[in-house]
């Protein structure tokens, strides 16, 4: 590029010196060329597109040199969930268990991946003062990615308590101290539905729960 360049740069100068002294050039024909060895001769405008590119190199650059701690933090996932004592959730709310069988059930046609779960106990309520002091225990938590369908949840159990928090990882949001429950059975029962089978809540509890009596 460099010896085409200086060749053509010659052969035009070699143009303008040779011109004969009769020959009467037009003004705007010398300009032309003139204006030819000016874009040449200028670096500037060759470059001037390596300049973007080095641009976007810088900028993307820039977003992959981000803070880690950054990134861990938008990593950090939302869940939500309610809580009430044990006995509450468990034994006494009635069509409680329905609707989490049901929705266990519409989530295996749909192979979508479970995203709900009941925790004995849960650690996190460590975080919630004012929602322990007025808890009787053991408590039972129903927690949840999904934050409307737990606002739903709300509006049908009533009488719980409702609140989120962040986690970095599923075993820290669902870390809990289990324990083995048992309830009494009434000594008549006169709903038209059977009463809940002590157990039933098993298959919603946290993968490799452990449950001990107390």
């Amino acid at each position: 590029m460099s010896a085409s360049t200086a060749l053509n740069l010659g052969s035009l100068c070699s143009s303008v010196v040779n011109l004969p002294t009769h020959y009467s050039y037009k003004p705007s024909l010398l300009l032309h060329g003139t204006q030819s060895l000016q874009f040449l001769a200028s670096p500037n405008t060759v470059l001037k597109g390596f300049n973007g590119s080095r641009n976007m190199k810088s900028a993307v650059a820039a977003v992959d040199s981000s803070d880690p701690a950054e990134k861990q933090e938008t990593e950090r996932k939302k869940y939500y969930f309610l809580v009430a004592n044990a006995k509450f959730m468990l034994d006494e709310e009635e069509h409680f268990q329905e609707q989490l069988f049901e929705r266990l059930r519409l989530f295996g046609e749909r192979n979508k991946e479970q995203d709900f779960w009941l925790v004995i106990e849960p650690k996190f309520l460590d975080k919630f003062p004012n929602i322990t002091k007025r808890l009787k225990r053991p408590a039972v938590a129903l927690v949840s990615t999904n934050g409307p369908w737990i606002t739903f949840m709300k509006l049908r159990l009533d009488r719980v308590l409702q609140e989120s928090f962040d986690a970095d990882t599923l075993e820290e949001a669902l870390a809990c101290s289990p324990v083995n429950l048992e309830f009494e059975k009434p000594e008549k029962w006169t709903a038209p539905y059977p009463k809940y089978e002590s157990g039933w809540w098993e298959p919603f509890l946290p993968p490799g729960s452990q449950t001990s009596k107390v």
